[in-house]
């Protein structure tokens, strides 16, 4: 699911909630995610799932292409744990 599409569903399943209402209530939802977890904080959204930060330390890495050695710094990458309700939803 693309944003563009979620919105379209708010604004649909909703009706009292324009369109332009929707989009900044996503935007507005996305951008406050995105900040935490730039403040390296967890969210954790109950019968959804939690995100954090994973950190991979740096590393030597090869170009798949070539073979030449390159150095891949370090980073702190974004996961997703999906929550107990989600799963069994998907498993059914």
């Amino acid at each position: 699911m693309t944003k563009s599409k979620l919105i379209n569903i708010l604004s649909e399943r909703f009706s009292q909630l324009v369109h332009k209402d929707a989009e900044l209530s996503v935007k507005a939802i996305l951008d406050s995610m995105s900040e935490s977890l730039n403040k390296k904080d967890r969210i954790e959204i109950r019968g959804f799932g939690s995100f954090s930060l994973n950190y991979r330390p740096s590393r030597v890495g090869r170009n798949p292409k070539s073979g030449v050695k390159v150095h891949v710094p370090e980073k702190h990458v974004p996961h997703f744990k999906a929550g107990k309700e989600l799963r069994n939803r998907v498993d059914k």
